[in-house]
């Protein structure tokens, strides 16, 4: 458990979460409040480790409401063992309560990237422009495309408090799945980045990685890593490659090499950027493939013990 120090965070926990889950952060309930606000519960695999963090965070206070900024299997994973731990169910992107309602698996992106999530049921939606009152504060939900077509962020102006999810990391943002799916989305990467830059920002909280209130740097760089991105499209092809493998053995934690392709070349999502990756065609999915896993194993991403490749 990580204590945020920075005086915009009085009030909040933010629970640092290891890559294959994303942070968590508690907004502790404000005298006459029901009792806290969850934003983002983590991967399914870390769900009972998630839960004893919220509770030991808690220190007997309620859990009242649980929100998702987007509904990755990283963000929401933890929902049901929440749900069946706190009594509370989550608040999803108001764009997709409809796909969890119906547990439609292609919609929610879990059967175009092989991810895992349980099933949850969802309490209602939030679109952007509403507004959560957590911890004597107003937060207010904004769209946040790129990344993610229906990722909202939380913003608290009188704080200066952003909790921007996967839109801004202290060194870039998430891959921008529109593009690995073949619809555009840099431009709304950028629209988000400038949208972060017109607001009164002291201090963010990302999906991922720790605090930060260096915000001007975070989009300096942000905007250096997109323009690297659109210049080069396969370049960004070849990164989402490399995340979905590593996010996929750190699911898993060990496959052997044939059943690891075999994973990676059955994923609709995949087998789709793979071909945008693939020097128009001159390199076969599965040999490029296995340099991006020998790549991964070269900068001690991954290891690789006789047929298998393995997470560290």
């Amino acid at each position: 458990m990580e204590l945020a120090t920075h005086p915009a965070l009085r009030g909040i926990t933010v629970l640092e979460r290891g890559w294959l889950s994303s942070n968590n952060l508690i907004v502790h309930g404000a005298p006459g409040e029901p009792g806290a606000l969850l934003v983002d519960t983590g991967h399914v695999n870390h769900a009972a480790q998630t839960v004893a963090k919220v509770r030991q965070a808690l220190a007997g206070q309620d859990l009242a409401a649980i929100v998702n900024t987007h509904l990755h299997s990283d963000h929401c994973g933890g929902n049901a063992e929440l749900e069946r731990a706190f009594g509370v169910r989550a608040r999803v992107p108001a764009t997709l309560a409809d796909a969890v309602h119906r547990w439609d698996e292609a919609r929610l992106s879990y059967q175009a990237t092989g991810q895992a999530c349980e099933r949850f049921v969802a309490c209602g939606a939030l679109a952007a422009g509403e507004l959560i009152t957590a911890g004597g504060r107003r937060w207010e939900a904004l769209a946040a495309p790129g990344h993610d077509p229906d990722s909202l962020m939380l913003f608290d102006p009188a704080h200066g408090v952003l909790l921007s999810a996967d839109a801004l990391w202290e060194q870039g943002f998430g891959v921008v799945f529109p593009e690995v799916a073949g619809e555009p989305g840099f431009a709304d990467v950028a629209a988000t980045l400038d949208l972060i830059a017109r607001l009164p920002v002291q201090v963010v909280v990302p999906g991922h990685g720790r605090p930060f209130d260096d915000v001007a740097g975070a989009l300096a760089r942000a905007r250096s890593r997109l323009a690297g991105f659109m210049a080069d499209p396969a370049r960004h092809a070849r990164h989402a490659i490399k995340v979905l493998l590593k996010y996929h053995l750190m699911e898993v934690g060990s496959q052997p090499r044939e059943a690891l392709l075999q994973w990676a070349l059955a994923s609709p999502l995949l087998e789709g950027v793979m071909r945008a990756a693939s020097d128009g065609g001159r390199t076969s999915a599965e040999a490029l493939c296995v340099g991006l896993l020998d790549e991964l194993v070269a900068v001690g991403a991954l290891l690789r013990t006789g047929g298998d490749y393995c997470d560290v």
